[in-house]
C-alpha cells in the first residue's frame, strides 16, 4: 500500500521546488485565488452523496474499447494520430514519436481509499502490453486518476523518457525509473524532443497523493508544435484567465483536448463545468476540441454523460468545431468524428 503513495517530499526537495516563481509559503499556487469550497457541515451529505446516491453515475455495461492496431498506428502519417482511452489517457503518434499522456490505464482510481472507483472498461492494463516502445510519457500532474502504480510497472520497461510536471519525479524514482530518464517542467518550460517543441503550461488545480503532500508538486497542460501542427493538452483544471495567456503565448492551435468532466459546485474553481470547457477551448485559440476527463470514472455526482451532452450543445452554440471518438478508435483529428456513441 504504501508504494502507491510514491515519493517522499524530502527536505532537500521542498528546497528545490522552492527556486520555482510558483512557489509560496511551502507549497506550490495557483495564479488565481483557487479553493474547494467544502464546509465540515455538508461533508456528511457530500458522502452520501457521493458513495450512495450512485444512478447514472455509471454506464450501464461495461464501455467496449476497440483493439489496438500497432501497424496502423505506426504506418506514417502527415498528421498525429490519436488514440483517447478515457479520463484523460491519450496515445499520440506526432513527427515518428509515439507519445502517452497521463497513462492511468489500472481499474481503479482510488487505490489507497476504502471505496473502489472502478473504471468504466475492462482488462485497459492489457493495452499496455499491445502498444510499441513508448518514447516519450508525459504527466500533467500527480493524482491517482493520471498516475497509478499499475500502469507505470508495465511502462517503466519500454518508456524511452519521461516528461512530467515539478515534483512528480520523485514518484517515477521511487518505482525504478532511473533519473537520467525523468525531466521535470515548471510553466512555461520548454524543450525540443526531436523534431517536437514541447512546452509546460499552466492549469488551475492543485496535486497530491497523501494526506502531507498537497500542492508539493506542479500540475499543468502540454503543447505540441512541429512543423506542421499545434496542439494543446489542458490538463485537469478550473476555468481560468490562464487559457487565453496560452492562446496568447502559444497559439493559435489546430486542436486541442481540454478536460470536461468530475465537476461539482464544492470543487468547480478546480473543474470546469462543460460550458468552461468550450470557452476555455476558445479562449486559447483551439480551432477544434475533443473533450477529455469523462467516460473512465465516476468520480463527481452527475451522470456519467453529462459532461459530454453538455460540451456537444455548448460546441454547437458557439460553432467550436468538435469530435467524439469512441474509446480506443485510432482517429485523425482533421476528419469528423461526432458519432453520439454513449447513447447506446
Amino acid at each position: 500500500m504504501k508504494k502507491q503513495f510514491g515519493g517522499k517530499a524530502t527536505a532537500e526537495l521542498i528546497n528545490r521546488y522552492s527556486r520555482s516563481s510558483n512557489w509560496r509559503d511551502g507549497k506550490f499556487m495557483n495564479l488565481e485565488e483557487t479553493n474547494m469550497n467544502i464546509s465540515f457541515q455538508n461533508m456528511p451529505k457530500l458522502f452520501y452523496k457521493q458513495f450512495c446516491d450512485t444512478k447514472g453515475r455509471e454506464p450501464k455495461n461495461p464501455i467496449p474499447v476497440i483493439p489496438f492496431d500497432k501497424e496502423a498506428f505506426l504506418a506514417p502519417s502527415e498528421t498525429a494520430k490519436i488514440i483517447w482511452y478515457g479520463h484523460s489517457v491519450v496515445l499520440i503518434r506526432i513527427a515518428g514519436k509515439t507519445i502517452l499522456i497521463d497513462p492511468m490505464l489500472g481499474p481503479d482510481a482510488a487505490p489507497v481509499a476504502p471505496f473502489k472507483i472502478k473504471r468504466f472498461s475492462r482488462n485497459t492494463l492489457d493495452l499496455i502490453d499491445d502498444f510499441p516502445p513508448i518514447d516519450l510519457v508525459l504527466l500533467t500532474h500527480d493524482h491517482y486518476d493520471h498516475l497509478d502504480l499499475a500502469s507505470m510497472e508495465k511502462l517503466i520497461p519500454k518508456t524511452t523518457q519521461f516528461f512530467v510536471a515539478l515534483g512528480c519525479a520523485r514518484h517515477l524514482i521511487k518505482w525504478g525509473v532511473n533519473a537520467s530518464k525523468i525531466r521535470e517542467f515548471d510553466w512555461w518550460d520548454n524543450t525540443s524532443f526531436e523534431e517536437i517543441e514541447i512546452t509546460f503550461t499552466p492549469s488551475r488545480h492543485f496535486s497530491g497523493r497523501g494526506l502531507k503532500d498537497r500542492a508539493k508538486s506542479l500540475w499543468g497542460g502540454w503543447v505540441f508544435r512541429t512543423a506542421n501542427e499545434n496542439l494543446y493538452f489542458s490538463g485537469d483544471g478550473g476555468y481560468g484567465k490562464h487559457f487565453k495567456e496560452v492562446g496568447e503565448r502559444l497559439g493559435p492551435f489546430d486542436f486541442g483536448w481540454i478536460e470536461c468532466g468530475q465537476y461539482n459546485e464544492n470543487w468547480h474553481l478546480i473543474h470546469m463545468y462543460p460550458e468552461e470547457a468550450v470557452q476555455a477551448a476558445i479562449d486559447a485559440r483551439v480551432a477544434k476540441a475533443m473533450a477529455v476527463h469523462w467516460g473512465g470514472f465516476s468520480l463527481a455526482q452527475h451522470n456519467w454523460t453529462d459532461p459530454i451532452k453538455r460540451f456537444v450543445t455548448k460546441a454547437a452554440e458557439t460553432q467550436l468545431p468538435i469530435i467524439t471518438p469512441r474509446i480506443g478508435a485510432p482517429i485523425d483529428y482533421e476528419m469528423d468524428y461526432n458519432e453520439p456513441w454513449w447513447e447506446e
